[in-house]
């Protein structure tokens, strides 16, 4: 069978260019992949944008969602096509559940500490996470030169957007197959959290990934590359 395509999304305070190394690693296995321009405007509507993208990719799909974008996902992934879920230092909610709340149901989460806000007409207020203090909460393992440029083009989120719940009833992880990576230093969404994700969702592969950072998609791309692998096999070698 064809292999399945990757549509990566990334989350808050990124851009597609965030998927660049481990985009590179698939084409060298000859998997089609798209990055998604995820708006960050709220969840649902980021989930109708992805959807739309979603109805454009011919065949099936491994969908992969990082931070914010696992809220994404979760809520727009119950789409026939999609059969594969990724989750890289994502969350994976329950109907009802925000992006806020679970960072702040155990502890660890420094983000709302690093975070400066300001005005915006058409979606009330965005979030960024502050230049000095970039590299330490998102990026503590990714080279200087790089985590202060991802810092200069970080895309900014609607502060609606993180306590948006999830409207689903049932959400994409409970019908659909996931693999879960994360770092074990993730100081935007605490290990505990991402460990209760993985539990519930019965992931069929959970990579902890020992010193790894929140943006692990730049810092360890080999890794989040073959969990992406692993998930695109499943799916291809399953019987019809």
């Amino acid at each position: 069978m064809p292999a399945p395509t990757v549509v990566l999304v990334h989350g808050a305070f990124a851009d597609s260019s965030s998927w660049n190394e481990v985009i590179a690693r698939l084409d060298e296995d000859h998997v089609p992949v798209v990055a998604v321009a995820n708006p960050l405007r709220g969840l649902a509507e980021d989930a109708r944008y992805l959807s739309d993208v979603l109805d454009a990719v011919p065949g099936e799909v491994v969908l992969v969602g990082h931070c914010y974008g696992g809220m994404v996902i979760t809520e727009a992934g119950t789409r026939e096509t999609v059969t594969a879920l990724v989750y890289v230092s994502a969350f994976a909610p329950d109907h009802g559940e925000s992006a806020d709340e679970l960072s702040r149901r155990f502890p660890g989460s420094t983000l709302r500490d690093t975070v400066a806000g300001y005005p915006v007409r058409t979606s009330g207020r965005e979030l960024v996470v502050r230049r000095e203090a970039f590299a330490a909460q998102l990026a503590a393992d990714v080279p200087a030169a790089l985590s202060a440029a991802m810092s200069a083009a970080q895309r900014p989120v609607a502060e609606s957007a993180l306590s948006d719940v999830l409207v689903s009833a049932v959400p994409a992880w409970r019908t659909r197959p996931s693999w879960f990576v994360y770092g074990d230093a993730d100081r935007t969404i605490p290990t505990a959290a991402l460990q209760l994700m993985a539990d519930r969702a019965d992931a069929a592969v959970r990579r902890e990934i020992w010193d790894g950072s929140h943006a692990l998609e730049v810092s360890r791309p080999d890794a989040v590359a073959d969990v992406i692998l692993d998930a695109v096999d499943a799916v291809a070698r399953r019987p019809l």
